[in-house]
């Protein structure tokens, strides 16, 4: 009305959008908070005590350190921030379990308690990576707080299918790479690991509880010539909430120090931490990196029925460099 001052009242601006993440070691963490950070998103890290890096408190909104084994406390502090969301990144070193009195130090707490009795208690369930992560996820739930993958909040972290290096894979090292693939398959089928070191289609090294960086250490001890090549690639059975092979810079370091000179990975479900100073160190270590599309998930039914030879048509190895990570 003619007279009388308006006043404009804006909107208030929505909540920005709260995430949750449980924080292991490794740079993944941290690759990841920053990557959610870039989209406006809240981060409220839980950073597993003994294995998630501090730089996390300078990177998320809020980090909180909880106890490997504080499943109640971890639930209760995502409610009391009210996160529904999260995710895991980064990982938390099973042999943890296997210490001396391992329970009495890390003092669980009751829910954990009962979380985990069939598994450690009864030994009604095994204590394979997928039944007690997928243990940890249910429990998360039933409270309301959903995981999802990491690589749904940050694809770009995933590798596409292409050749990384400049130097590619020689003809044997190509049948390395598909007789290593299979063996790597089965062993991920079985949940035992997810890399095997191979030379001249001989097994040298199985990865199990002790991780990729100590598997290669092994093969480099077991083969002194050197010249062997790596297979790291997902389950067949994935679930891509928790446990994706993941390579860095660690990898490279271990493999330059045991002589490994080959390292093929399946693409799309591989993720790759600090891209470009990986590709850049693994040129001038003369390595050859291959992210491989396997466009059959399950090689060792196909080839039992077929007499061997179906695997070989499942994995395409590129022959000249080209794009290492899709858009």
């Amino acid at each position: 009305m003619p007279g009388l001052e308006t006043t404009r009242i804006d909107a208030p601006h929505a909540p920005a959008r709260r995430i949750g993440l449980i924080a292991g070691w490794g740079r993944y963490p941290i690759i990841v908070a920053e990557a959610l950070k870039r989209q406006g998103l809240q981060v409220c890290c839980l950073g597993v005590i003994g294995e998630a890096d501090p730089a996390l408190a300078s990177v998320c909104d809020e980090f909180l350190p909880v106890g490997v084994a504080r499943f109640g406390r971890a639930i209760r502090l995502f409610q009391e921030r009210g996160v529904t969301e999260a995710t895991m990144a980064g990982k938390v070193h099973k042999t943890l379990l296997f210490q001396p009195w391992s329970w009495v130090r890390h003092l669980p707490d009751l829910r954990t308690i009962r979380m985990f009795i069939p598994h450690l208690w009864t030994r009604k369930k095994d204590c394979r990576d997928d039944t007690l992560l997928g243990r940890i996820v249910e429990e998360f739930a039933s409270e309301g707080i959903r995981f999802c993958p990491a690589t749904d909040l940050v694809p770009q972290l995933l590798l596409g299918p292409g050749q990384l290096t400049d130097r590619g894979p020689s003809a044997w090292q190509r049948k390395d790479i598909e007789f290593g693939w299979r063996i790597a398959k089965e062993m991920g089928r079985l949940d035992i690991g997810q890399s095997v070191a191979v030379k001249d289609q001989a097994v040298l090294a199985v990865e199990a509880i002790e991780g990729t960086d100590a598997c290669i250490r092994r093969a480099g001890q077991l083969c002194p010539a050197g010249g062997f090549t790596v297979v790291k690639v997902a389950k067949p059975q994935q679930d891509m909430r928790f446990d994706v092979p993941t390579v860095g810079l660690g990898t490279l370091q271990s493999m330059t120090a045991s002589g490994a000179k080959v390292l093929a990975v399946e693409a799309r479900r591989t993720i790759l931490v600090d891209h470009a100073e990986f590709v850049a160190r693994a040129n001038q270590a003369k390595l050859a990196i291959v992210s491989i599309a396997d466009t059959h998930p399950q090689p060792g039914a196909d080839e039992a029925a077929a007499g061997g030879d179906a695997w070989k048509s499942t994995s395409a190895i590129p022959e000249a460099p080209c794009p290492s990570r899709e858009r």
